[in-house]
């Protein structure tokens, strides 16, 4: 009884809110199915002009013993992390002890000649070519929960003799990039970077529940676990032994992250010049000036600038979204990992920035996007079958399928992905039920092309093609055991029930399907591109798999 009555006053103080507004029961509606003493949550924390105007925890930041989310927790924040390692190399180019110049290969001499074009700057922005160290341990055949320190990861980036692209060409999002910004901290410091970002910026800031966690047997205080959903109401706790820092590692509560957003506006600690530095977009070889920043993205929500970021790993997921013009930031904490703080952010701005978002959406451009969004028209099956069939995506290495189900276009990702695309024209489709602006447009002519365009951004372009059936004679011949210098691994075909099987260290995987001559895709790793030896059998494969791209395999 009396634990019981515990955890009814835990849960009713976690209920109260820090700040009253008017908009208070609008805004608790968005968490409606989190705010319940058997669930984890979340905790939301919204700053207006210098004020915690509204502060409130949702569900359970512990289920063993029922204690409530609350400004106060403190959560893992994931790559939301990545504006406070960009900070800390910020500060020490501001104090002359490193130049956003400096190559890479300077400061480790064990990296192939291309790291001589790899600046600082390129890591800050995404734009180094460098692989994904996350990707490569999945494609090393590591799961989630397999434990490796900084070392191996120094290992795989140096034994990687290729990069994704030439430095500065393009824009991909590398947790390399930032692991690699960590270890310049503390060469160039002479400190971990969890002690130089205590030193130059929590301390001087007064964020004294926020830090680096480069232990993962460290106590925190007013911790949150993670937890992930395994259906039907169950949860299982979602958490990670791995000490890295740099691409995320922060953990922090909504208080400090105040303290944090209050240092944007304010230059006692941290100077205009050092936010200038934050902010500065990332520019390509061709002039194209990138969205991202140093660790923040510099965006625009409905019109309005914002500065934002996410993050998401093991059991918690998290968004800082800020408005500069309105004064206005939105932090929202997740531990669990079924959360889309991002999204949630978005639908508190909707209600915190109506009007403002009103006088923005009055120009034509916006105006004619509102009234477009429900014309949709009817059309044939026979015209929607002009549609359908498979696509082929060369630049990022994927297929989709479009196919009519119910009188209706699906477009089809895979088994557990797909949406329904309703008809603005003959020709253009928005894909509904999305969270993001989707725009589909097929081209009928003889060669039949899509164009995907979300959020009015790039298009990406895809091309139909016919599945090339193999015998399986033919498939015998991909058979065998391909190895990976890069990754000090093989992998293994073998053909079973009429499919390629994929092997990796002897562990079976999954199937290859087939997309036109001597290319292969797998859900689970990427795209298969094999090469022939000169009497035309199968000599190996390059391998592109989302982060990671001209991995080489030769047959062994």
């Amino acid at each position: 009884m009396k634990k019981t009555l515990l955890l009814l006053v835990l849960i009713a103080i976690s209920s109260l809110s820090f700040g009253q507004i008017t908009e208070s029961q609008a805004i608790d509606s968005i968490f409606s199915q989190w705010d319940s003493p058997e669930v984890p949550g979340c905790s939301l924390g919204i700053i207006k002009e210098g004020s915690l105007i509204y502060s409130k925890g949702y569900g359970l930041a512990n289920m063993e013993y029922g204690i409530p989310n609350s400004g106060k927790t403190v959560f893992r924040i994931g790559s939301t992390s990545k504006q406070f390692t960009a900070a800390c190399i910020v500060l020490l180019a501001e104090q002359g002890k490193l130049s956003l110049e400096d190559n890479l290969k300077d400061l480790y001499p064990d990296f192939p000649d291309y790291a001589s074009k790899i600046t600082i700057r390129h890591l800050l922005n995404h734009t180094s070519g460098i692989r994904d160290y996350l990707a490569l341990s999945y494609l090393k055949g590591l799961r989630g929960d397999d434990y490796y320190e900084d070392a191996e990861i120094m290992q795989w980036l140096i034994n990687q003799t290729d990069l994704n692209f030439d430095p500065g060409e393009e824009y991909l999002y590398s947790n390399s990039g930032y692991w690699l910004l960590g270890q310049i901290v503390e060469k160039v410091s002479g400190k971990n970077m969890a002690d130089f970002a205590r030193e130059q910026i929590f301390e001087p800031l007064n964020m004294n529940s926020t830090h680096f966690h480069n232990d993962h047997k460290q106590i925190v205080r007013n911790r949150a676990f993670g937890y992930a959903p395994t259906g039907e109401g169950s949860y299982r706790i979602s958490m990670t032994t791995l000490n890295m820092i740099g691409d995320g590692g922060i953990f922090t509560s909504i208080q400090d992250i105040k303290k944090w957003d209050d240092a944007y506006y304010n230059s006692t600690v941290l100077s205009k010049e050092f936010w200038d530095m934050m902010t500065q977009q990332g520019v390509l070889n061709d002039g194209e000036v990138i969205s991202y920043a140093s660790g923040l993205d510099i965006e625009e929500y409905k019109g309005l600038k914002t500065i934002r970021h996410g993050g998401a790993f093991v059991g918690f997921r998290a968004e800082l979204l800020r408005f500069p013009d309105q004064r206005l930031s939105i932090a929202i904490f997740a531990n669990r990992a079924d959360a889309s703080p991002w999204e949630m952010a978005n639908q508190v701005a909707d209600v915190m920035l109506k009007d403002s978002f009103m006088k923005a959406a009055t120009n034509a451009s916006e105006s004619k996007k509102s009234n477009n969004k429900d014309t949709f028209i009817k059309l044939s099956l026979e015209k929607l079958g002009k549609y359908t069939g498979d696509y082929w995506n060369e630049s990022d290495a994927y297929t989709r399928r479009i196919y009519v189900k119910n009188d209706t276009l699906r477009y089809y990702r895979n088994a557990n992905s797909e949406s329904a695309l309703m008809p603005l024209s003959e020709k253009e489709f928005k894909m509904i039920n999305v969270s993001a602006d989707v725009i589909i447009r097929f081209d009928d002519k003889e060669k039949r092309t899509m164009q995907v365009t979300v959020n009015d951004g790039d298009p990406s372009n895809f091309n139909a093609y016919q599945p090339v059936n193999y015998t399986n004679e033919a498939l015998s011949g991909y058979e065998g055991r391909y190895f990976s210098k890069e990754l000090d691994i093989f992998y293994s075909l073998e053909l079973e029930n009429d499919s390629l099987i994929l092997y990796i260290n002897d562990n079976k995987k999954s199937l290859l399907k087939p997309i036109v001559a001597n290319l292969f895709t797998n859900d689970d790793y990427g795209t298969f591109q094999f090469t022939s030896a000169p009497d035309g059998k199968p000599a190996g494969f390059t391998l592109a798999a989302g982060r990671v791209k001209n991995l080489k395999f030769e047959k062994k």
